[in-house]
């Protein structure tokens, strides 16, 4: 999925969505399960603050941050009335119903709007991730995480202020 082509055109990105619709990858949820996605975002954001603490095992600290972007979004699509099953699908979700405002909501709203960089970051998150978890090469120092994690904050931030 190239997350550029669908922030630019409406057709590849609707293409993309119908499509994780059809495979059941993105599902109308039967409860809302926000405050349950919230919760588990803000627990591994406590986990990734606790590794930092000791300077230790800095590639879960890129899985904890990820899972927690991740869990933020899947609550703003459970706000909405849908579930993932996917990341990707959960990516896709995003930028179709949260990235594009018109330009009076934009200056109205403009810090509770998902823009291009923080889909950019969330996607970007999940490659570092991936390497985190399947690599046997350590990629990852202490100021990298440092840097991510503030990132992470910003988004996981913004998400939460969409849901209220």
């Amino acid at each position: 999925m190239k997350i550029e082509n669908m922030m630019k055109n409406r057709e590849i990105l609707e293409k993309a969505y119908n499509l994780y619709i059809k495979k059941k990858l993105i599902l109308k949820a039967n409860s809302d399960l926000s405050e349950a996605h919230t919760a588990k975002s803000n627990n591994n954001m406590e986990f990734v603050s606790f590794l930092l603490e000791n300077s230790k095992f800095f590639d879960w600290c890129i899985v904890g941050l990820y899972y927690s972007v991740y869990h933020a979004s899947l609550a703003l699509l459970s706000k909405k009335g849908f579930s993932s099953k996917n990341h990707n699908a959960t990516i896709c979700f995003l930028i179709r119903n949260f990235s594009e405002l018109s330009k009076d909501e934009i200056e109205f709203i403009d810090e509770l709007a998902i823009n291009k960089e923080d889909i950019e970051f969330y996607y970007g998150l999940k490659e570092e991730r991936r390497k985190a978890s399947y690599s046997t090469m350590l990629f990852f120092n202490e100021e990298k995480i440092k840097e991510l994690r503030e990132k992470s904050i910003l988004l996981i931030n913004k998400i939460k202020n969409i849901i209220k």
